[in-house]
């Protein structure tokens, strides 16, 4: 269930004050002193990560293990990883957890299908020439079974309001409006039904659990609320598709995979009945050294090495409160702690979740990314994954048959982040 907020400041001052951290196609955002490096680590097969004690880099080892007991209270299966100063500086699994297995992360996908769709906003500005501000529910964007329009305000949602999930696509209960809770009546598509092309661009409608679901209306006019939409990212990764002409999945792999050294990883959900394209709406399943790869590439204002990847501009846009949903803190696939919701963590932290309990984190003050691997045994699986359990994994899983939660899984995303970062000496 989606939280909302009730800023302390009014609604028209808000937008207001979001408005002038960003113009619609991008500049800048809340400029920082973002950490630069000349270290990136090589693939796991050329040596990977450095390593080095928690207090060489100004960490407690107690603190980091009480994290990492608390969080086994969370989840069955799982870890924790921490990178700091561009060392690996904790690293502990427990259940199916491993650093060769790679369990479907669930919804942290989406923010893969947001940086993909980053690279292709540098890679062809011409088809983009307004940015973020793009109105692309047009055959430029969409393939001729996308029209006509369900809804004709579909015309008027903007590339960014899809990746913010405030253009109106109907999602989980409950949306938001203005900071307060509003209820969606009927709801849209989530898991994977929402990772289809004809339950997400509305050509179809169905039900979940015997709850009827569509997209073939918005539920408020683009911008007009935040509504946690699995088929809005997935729009999204229909974009990358149409525009480039190859699958998500394929344009991952060559525009980021390839360079900042992934192994063995894939999609998730691509067994599940009626996908038959890459979900953009999450499921990517990576082994936790290389998720710490991407974390550190936006830790590193989307550079790895010499090379730019997606832009210091997106990634700052990723990284805090978006012009284009004013009404909840998520940005462009992850939530931004800019304006303070959370007061227990750093202003400029931001992070995703995912189904499972798993939650990636990056906070560029205390130049730290954090993955905190968890999962249901479901999600390790060969069926689901697409990919074969390597032995020694499988060899290395404890047995958990006893575990019961005891920590849920709101309390644990905020509090593991606030545990990590309270375990830097001062």
């Amino acid at each position: 269930m989606t939280l909302c907020f009730v800023f302390a400041c009014s609604f028209s001052a808000l937008c207001e004050e979001v408005k002038t951290l960003r113009d619609p196609k991008g500049s800048t955002l809340l400029r920082k002193d973002r950490p630069m490096t000349s270290y990136f680590p090589p693939s796991d097969t050329e040596g990977g990560w450095r390593t080095c004690d928690p207090s060489d880099v100004g960490m407690s080892l107690q603190k980091l293990d009480e994290t990492f007991e608390f969080i086994q209270g969370n989840t069955k299966n799982g870890g924790l990883a921490v990178v700091k100063d561009g060392y690996l500086v904790y690293e502990g699994y427990f259940g199916k957890g491993h650093r060769d297995w790679a369990p479907n992360s669930g919804s942290c996908g989406k923010s893969f299908t947001s940086i993909a769709m980053g690279i292709l906003l540098d890679e062809m500005p011409e088809r983009f020439p307004d940015g973020l501000d793009q109105k692309v529910f047009t055959p430029d964007y969409f393939p001729e079974k996308a029209f006509p329009l369900r809804d004709a305000r579909m015309a008027d949602i903007r590339l960014g309001h899809l990746l913010t999930m405030a253009g109106g696509i109907r999602g989980n209960n409950p949306g938001c409006v203005n900071g307060k809770d509003v209820i969606l009546d009927p709801v849209g598509p989530d898991g994977w039904q929402g990772m289809t092309d004809h339950y997400a661009l509305g050509l179809q409608e169905s039900e979940m659990n015997g709850v009827p679901f569509t997209t073939r209306t918005l539920w408020c006019d683009p911008g007009g609320g935040y509504s946690y939409a699995t088929a809005s990212i997935h729009i999204v990764s229909v974009i990358v598709r149409h525009v480039t002409g190859m699958e998500l999945q394929d344009y991952l792999e060559e525009k980021v995979a390839k360079h900042i050294g992934w192994e063995r990883w894939n999609f998730a959900y691509r067994n599940a009945k009626e996908v038959d394209h890459t979900p953009g709406g999450g499921g990517i399943a990576l082994r936790p050294t290389d998720m710490l790869r991407f974390l550190y590439m936006m830790l590193n204002n989307g550079r790895w090495g010499d090379l730019q990847i997606v832009s210091e501009a997106y990634v700052d846009h990723c990284a805090n409160p978006s012009p284009y949903n004013l009404h909840y803190p998520y940005s462009l696939q992850f939530n931004a702690n800019g304006r303070g919701e959370h007061p227990e963590l750093p202003l400029d932290a931001y992070w995703k979740a995912g189904s499972g309990g798993h939650a990636l984190y990056v906070v560029p003050s205390h130049n730290i990314v954090v993955w905190k691997l968890g999962g249901r045994d479901d999600q390790y699986g060969e069926h689901n994954t697409g990919m074969a359990v390597l032995p020694e994994a499988a060899a290395a899983e404890t047995s958990r048959e006893d575990w019961k939660k005891v920590v849920e899984d709101g309390p644990a995303l905020l509090k593991t982040l606030e545990r990590v970062v309270g375990a830097v000496l001062k």
